[in-house]
């Protein structure tokens, strides 16, 4: 299944002409880099690995560009958890950074759909029914 679409857009100033790659991969799958042939093209591999894992092959630098680099994962994919495996704090007493494993305060949320309103405070029962209206009656309080 080929889920990344990378688009090369180039400038040529020189011959004021534009070029615009587009080609798909998987997240398996690695691309051929295209630095060799376009420089302004480094850290924009750079990124993508970094934030999608799309692997540029024959890249001559490919390491992290925005994340730190010891950092797991690839934080723009959909299989990247929301709050992310690692939670990186100073700590005062240690007088250094420290990376510790995220709790979720809530692992499992169980949804009861059968009275969705009993849950609002101002949800209640009606003290006696509402007065039935004909067509082109007025309403009681405009009498």
């Amino acid at each position: 299944r080929l889920c990344y679409f990378i688009v090369y857009n180039l400038l040529s100033l020189r011959y004021n002409s534009r070029v615009r790659v587009k080609t798909y991969t998987d997240e398996l799958t690695p691309l051929d880099s295209a630095v060799s042939v376009h420089l302004a093209a480094n850290w924009y591999e750079r990124e993508v690995w970094d934030m999608f894992g799309v692997f540029f092959a024959n890249h001559p630098d490919l390491r992290r560009i925005l994340t730190d680099y010891g950092f797991e994962g690839h934080p723009f994919r959909k299989d990247f958890p929301l709050s992310g495996y690692v939670e990186v704090r100073y700590d005062d007493e240690l007088k250094r950074v420290v990376a510790e494993p995220v709790e979720l305060a809530q692992e499992f949320r169980k949804f009861d759909l059968n009275t969705p309103w009993e849950v609002f405070p101002a949800y209640r029962e009606p003290k006696e029914p509402a007065p039935k209206l004909e067509a082109g009656d007025l309403a009681p309080d405009k009498k």
